[in-house]
């Protein structure tokens, strides 16, 4: 591996591994802040049996749960809390890629600074949910 290619591994695991490491912590404390009560459930725990077994259109319309990005809204609930370190986890790929490009560009590696702008462009299209219409 040459001295360059190490640089750039290195910047993109240092990256992914905060990236991840974050994610992780992010996914403990809300589980943590859900068992032990202090974020309350969007959807209270007696309620859950009765709408366990319900098809998922009738579980988020009796539950007014959101679809999409809808659950940003209800973040600091218990139950929907954890989806914030489950974002962070999937997108943490997104900081090392964007890590990579002025590496690549003050070497004048074009191409590979644009693959790495491209990946992070459709990782970004691909979490904005138009292309499915936010489902």
């Amino acid at each position: 591996m040459g001295m360059t290619q190490q640089v750039e591994a290195q910047r993109y695991a240092r990256l992914l591994d905060w990236g991840a490491r974050i994610g992780v912590l992010a996914l403990v404390l809300s589980f943590a802040a859900y068992v032990f009560g202090v974020l309350p459930p969007h959807v209270p725990l007696e309620q859950l049996p009765s709408v366990w077994n319900l098809p998922v259109g009738a579980y988020l319309q009796q539950t007014a749960t959101p679809t999409g990005w809808g659950w940003l809204a209800l973040a600091h609930k218990g139950d929907l809390s954890g989806l914030i370190g489950i974002s962070i986890l999937a997108g943490c790929s997104l900081p090392p890629l964007l890590g990579l490009i002025p590496l690549y560009m003050k070497r004048r590696d074009y191409v590979y600074a644009a693959i790495c702008g491209m990946v992070a462009g459709v990782l970004v299209l691909a979490a904005s949910g138009v292309l499915t219409g936010g489902h």
